[in-house]
């Protein structure tokens, strides 16, 4: 994990809100991790199929991001389980 986080910033998703509010993250080489709080049942929409999930990083249980799938990743990711990080 020392070698993967080497020259990254660590953004809680708790504080994801007020950074991009207070910084410019794309000049930022940063990372955040998460917690599946809550799964949407995949939607359809245009004709495409969608999931939503909500995450946390178990620090604010009232500050979520809600994390869109599509496509592919949809495909491969929709049926990952509730609290997997």
């Amino acid at each position: 994990m020392d070698r993967k986080m080497a020259n990254r910033k660590l953004i809680r998703l708790s504080q994801l809100k007020n950074k991009l509010a207070t910084e410019n993250l794309e000049e930022i080489d940063w990372v955040t991790f998460g917690v599946i709080v809550k799964k949407v049942t995949p939607q359809s929409a245009n004709g495409r199929t969608f999931s939503i999930w909500r995450l946390n990083d178990l620090r604010n249980l009232n500050e979520c991001v809600s994390l869109f799938l599509f496509g592919e990743v949809h495909k491969e990711h929709w049926k990952t389980d509730q609290g997997t990080v």
